[in-house]
C-alpha cells in the first residue's frame, strides 16, 4: 500500500506503508545510529516524535525483545529506506514489520530519507504526517502540523508506581542504594547501577522530594526522558530541593537539563537535535575525547550558567554545545549524553564508576 510522508513546509514523500495503516502527525527528527533499531523505537526519550533511520537498511537482524529498552516502543513514527522483511540472526522472535503493526505505530518506507535528512538538517526539526491518505491540497494537514506540540510526555512515559531493582546475583549484599527519579528512564540505566551492586529504587516522575530523602539514599539519580524540559515546572522544583540536600546526585539528559534549570540557568532548543551513536564530547579537564550515544533535542545555554554553582565539564565537540556540568561545592555531576547506551559506545560506562565512588563505594 502506498504512503506518503508531508512535512509542514509542504514537502511530499511517496513510499510503501509499514506498520499500522492509520494516519499520524508528530515532530519530525533523524538518528544515525548503524544499528540498535529496537533499543531506539524502545527508548521513551522519543515519544512525541516520529523517527527518521539515516542507515539505509533496517530489520536485518530482527527483534528480540530481550533488548527493549522498556515495556513498550514510544516514537510515533517510523521512517526509513528499506525495511528487511527476512531478519538472519539466531536471537530474533520476531520481524520489525509485525512488531511496528503489533504497537499500532504507523510508519513508511521506500523514501529517500538522506534527502528528507539534509532538509531537516537544513530547515531545523520540524512536525510532519504519516498517511495513507492522498491529499491534493495540503492546507488542512499543514495546518494541523504547525498546531502540533509535544506535551505532557515525561508523565506518560514514567513509571506509575515505585518499584526495586535488586543487585546483580554475584553480590551478596547491595553495595550503596541508588533512588531512581524516572523521567523516562531506558531500562539499562537500572540494570548498570545494578551491575555494580546497587540496589535500585525506581520512583514515578512527581514523587515528591521529601519522600526520595526520606528512604536516605546512598545517592539519587535523574534519568533521561523526553520534551521540552521547561514544561516540567512542578519537577523541576522537586529537583531544586534535591540539589540543596547534601545527597549525591547523578543525572543524565532529560536530568541533566531539570538540574540545570532547578539551579537557574537556561535551555534552549536545538536546530535539529543530538540523535545517534557517533557523537564525539570532549573531557574539559584532562582533554579526552569519547565518541558518545545521545538522543535530545535540547541543550544547556553555558551563557547562563552561574559560575558560582556549576562549571562544564564537556562538550560537543561537533558544534561546541555543553555536554555536561560539574557542581560546585556538591556531590553533583551531569551529563547530556547516554553513558548507559547498549548498543553503542561504552566509552563513557566509567561515569557510573565515578558515581558509586561519588557515594563513598568501591
Amino acid at each position: 500500500m502506498k504512503a506518503f510522508l508531508i512535512l509542514e513546509d509542504g514537502t511530499v514523500f511517496e513510499g510503501r506503508r509499514i506498520g499500522s495503516a492509520r494516519e499520524v502527525i508528530s515532530e519530525i527528527v533523524f538518528n544515525t545510529s548503524m544499528t540498535g533499531y529496537l533499543e531506539v523505537l524502545t527508548d521513551p526519550s522519543y515519544a512525541g516524535q516520529a523517527v527518521v533511520m539515516t542507515y539505509p537498511l533496517i530489520g536485518n537482524y530482527g527483534i528480540c525483545y530481550e533488548d527493549m529498552e522498556s515495556e513498550r516502543p514510544w516514537p510515533d513514527g517510523y521512517i526509513v529506506r528499506e525495511l528487511s522483511r527476512t531478519p538472519s540472526n539466531f536471537r530474533s522472535v520476531d520481524t520489525i514489520q509485525n512488531f511496528l503493526e503489533t504497537y499500532d505505530i504507523p510508519g513508511i518506507c521506500g523514501i529517500d530519507t538522506r534527502a528528507l535528512t539534509k532538509i531537516l538538517r537544513e530547515k531545523g526539526t520540524m512536525n510532519g504526517m504519516i498517511t495513507t491518505k492522498r491529499y491534493e491540497d495540503l492546507a488542512d494537514p499543514i495546518a494541523r502540523m504547525n498546531a502540533y506540540r509535544v506535551k505532557g510526555v515525561v508523565k506518560a512515559t514514567s513509571c506509575r508506581e515505585k518499584s526495586v531493582l535488586h543487585p546483580a546475583a554475584s553480590f551478596e549484599k547491595p553495595v550503596k542504594r541508588v533512588a531512581l527519579l524516572d523521567l523516562g528512564a531506558k531500562r539499562n540505566i537500572a540494570r548498570s547501577l545494578a551491575e555494580r551492586g546497587c540496589e535500585v529504587t525506581i520512583y514515578p516522575c512527581d514523587t515528591p522530594a521529601e519522600e526520595i530523602l526520606g528512604s536516605r539514599p546512598d545517592g539519587i539519580m535523574l534519568s533521561n526522558g523526553p520534551g521540552d524540559p521547561k514544561e516540567n515546572v512542578e519537577i523541576i522544583r522537586e529537583i531544586r530541593k534535591l540539589y540543596e540536600s547534601d545527597v549525591p546526585i547523578f543525572a543524565i539528559c532529560l536530568g541533566h537539563q531539570l538540574m540545570a534549570l532547578a539551579t537557574g540557568a537556561d535551555t534552549f532548543k536545538l536546530k535539529y537535535g543530538h540523535r545517534g551513536g557517533n557523537h564525539p564530547v570532549k573531557d574539559l579537564e584532562t582533554g579526552r575525547v569519547y565518541i558518545s550515544s545521545q538522543n535530545h533535542g535540547y541543550a544547556v545555554d553555558m551563557e547562563s550558567l552561574d559560575p558560582k554553582v556549576a562549571e562544564p565539564a564537556f562538550i560537543n565537540v561537533n558544534d561546541g554545545t555543553n555536554e555536561g556540568l560539574r557542581y560546585l561545592g556538591k556531590r553533583i555531576f551531569t551529563v547530556q549524553y547516554h553513558p548507559e547506551a547498549c548498543p553503542g559506545p561504552r566509552d563513557s560506562a566509567y561515569l557510573f564508576d565515578r558515581f558509586i565512588r561519588m557515594m563513598g563505594g568501591e
